[in-house]
């Protein structure tokens, strides 16, 4: 983020600045995602094995 901030500030062109930014909507996707995994495989009940398999899709949506 401090990239994008930077490159803004120093005037870069806006389509450049748009990709950064993709990219960084990207990371924070793929790290909710994997925060969420995490947490249902650590802290839900694995006696329901076909809830779990059903959540980890759902957040594949998110």
């Amino acid at each position: 983020m401090r990239h994008v901030i930077a490159m803004i500030e120093g005037g870069e062109p806006c389509l450049d600045i748009a990709r950064q930014l993709t990219a960084v909507e990207s990371a924070v996707t793929a790290a909710k995602r994997m925060l969420i995994h995490d947490h249902i495989d650590h802290c839900l009940d694995h006696d329901a094995g076909e809830v779990l398999a059903e959540m980890k899709a759902l957040t594949k949506l998110l």
